[in-house]
């Protein structure tokens, strides 16, 4: 199993927390604070672009 590496938890408005982690073969996870477990994983560059998508208010329902 891998070793993810987790940040703090990210939460827009004190609601919605995430947490974005990476491994050491170059994934990317986010997941729901707390449910870890269940993350989604992605190469880096797929969840740099996400976090920049949402930055820029493309996406900013999914927080």
């Amino acid at each position: 199993m891998q070793t993810i590496r987790w940040e703090s938890p990210f939460c827009g408005n004190a609601a919605n927390c995430f947490r974005i982690g990476t491994d050491n073969d170059g994934n990317a996870y986010i997941a729901v604070a707390g449910q870890e477990d269940h993350a989604i994983t992605d190469t880096r560059e797929a969840l740099r672009n996400l976090i920049r998508d949402i930055k820029a208010g493309k996406a900013d329902h999914l927080l």
